[in-house]
C-alpha cells in the first residue's frame, strides 16, 4: 500500500487540503485512494509516536492502526492518505532548541519504521518566513518573536535545512514540496498529484483556493471562462489563472500586516530575498519534487 503522509506545515494551507481532499471522496474510493477524516488518526498517531519516543514498533502495529483508521477493508485500498499539521510539532515548540522541528526526523522515521513494507511518500508546504513566523507567533502562546524561536536568527532561517535532514533520515522516501504562496495557482495539480490520480480526474475544489484571493465577479468570469473553453491545457488554464489575478485580485487577502518591533522593511526585504533562494535551493535537493506553477 502507498501511503502518503502531508505534514503541513503551521500556518500555510490551514487544513484546506484535506478538506478538498474529502469533497473528492467518493470519486477516488473506486479507484482505490482512501482519504480518512483526521479524526481517524491525529490524535492516534501523535499518542503512538509519543509512547514509542525512539523505540521500535510492536510487531502488528501496523495493522492495528490501519484497522483503526479504514472504514473499508484494507484490501481495497492502495493508496492511504493521512494529514497532519501537528506531526512534528505543535506550533508552539515549532523551533525548541533554536531549530525547525528538531525532531521531524525522529517522528517520520518512527511512522516509516510502522508502515515497514508499504511505501511512504511525503508531502508539505513550506511559506515565507517573512509571514510564516508573526501568523506562527499568533498562534502560540508566546509573547515574543524571541520567545517563539528560542534563539534562532529569522535570518538564519532555511527550509532547506529541515529538508536535507529528513532526507538523510528517510533516504529513498519520495518528498514533493511547494510553496504555500503558489498554492491558489496549483490547487487542482496537487490534489490530483497527492491523490495519485490522472490529470484528467475532475475535481472538485480545484479552484478554492484561488476564490479566496479573487473577488467575486472575476471568480464568476474566470469560470465562465472555463466554460465556453473546455478543451484548454493545465498550461492554458494557468495562464488564465494568472491574467484574471492581475485583474480580479482582492490585495486585502494577499497583503500582511507585518507589526513585529525590529522588522523594518529592508530587514522583511532581506528575509524574502533568502527564502527565494532557498526555494531555488528546495528542488535541487535529491528526492524532492517541487510543484511550480
Amino acid at each position: 500500500m502507498q501511503v502518503v503522509l502531508h505534514t503541513g506545515v503551521h500556518e500555510t494551507d490551514g487544513d484546506r487540503l484535506l478538506k478538498t481532499l474529502l469533497r473528492n471522496r467518493d470519486g477516488l474510493r473506486p479507484k482505490g485512494v482512501s482519504v480518512p477524516g483526521p479524526g481517524k488518526y491525529r490524535k492516534l498517531i501523535s499518542e503512538m509516536l509519543n509512547a514509542l519516543n525512539g523505540a521500535a514498533p510492536a510487531p502488528g502495529a501496523r495493522d492495528v492502526l490501519v484497522d483503526s483508521i479504514l472504514d473499508e477493508d484494507a484490501d481495497h485500498v492502495d493508496r492511504l492518505i493521512l494529514s497532519h499539521e501537528n506531526l512534528f510539532s505543535v506550533p508552539k515548540i515549532a523551533f525548541q532548541g533554536g531549530v525547525i522541528y528538531r525532531k521531524a526526523e525522529q517522528r517520520l522515521q518512527a511512522v516509516r519504521d510502522v508502515f515497514e513494507g508499504d511505501e511512504l511518500e511525503l508531502y508539505m508546504a513550506v511559506r515565507n518566513p517573512a509571514t510564516l513566523l508573526p501568523a506562527l507567533l499568533a498562534a502560540t502562546p508566546h509573547d515574543t518573536m524571541d520567545a517563539l524561536l528560542f534563539g534562532l536568527d529569522p535570518l538564519q532561517f532555511r527550509w532547506t535545512d529541515l529538508l536535507s535532514r529528513i532526507i538523510e533520515a528517510l533516504p529513498g522516501v519520495p518528498i514533493t514540496v511547494w510553496c504555500d504562496e503558489d498554492s491558489p495557482l496549483i490547487w487542482g495539480e496537487l490534489i490530483r498529484d497527492l491523490a495519485g490520480v490522472e490529470p484528467t480526474f475532475p475535481t472538485i475544489g480545484a479552484y478554492s483556493r484561488l476564490a479566496e484571493i479573487m473577488d467575486k465577479e472575476g471568480m464568476t468570469r474566470f469560470r465562465t471562462y472555463l466554460e465556453e473553453r473546455s478543451d484548454l491545457t493545465e498550461i492554458q488554464i494557468r495562464r488564465a489563472m494568472v491574467a484574471f489575478l492581475d485583474k480580479y485580485v482582492d490585495e486585502s487577502k494577499v497583503e500582511h500586516e507585518l507589526d513585529i518591533p525590529g522588522w523594518d522593511d529592508a530587514f522583511v526585504q532581506e528575509m524574502s530575498e533568502r527564502y527565494e533562494e532557498d526555494v531555488f535551493t528546495l528542488g535541487r535537493l535529491p528526492g524532492v519534487t517541487m510543484m511550480t506553477p
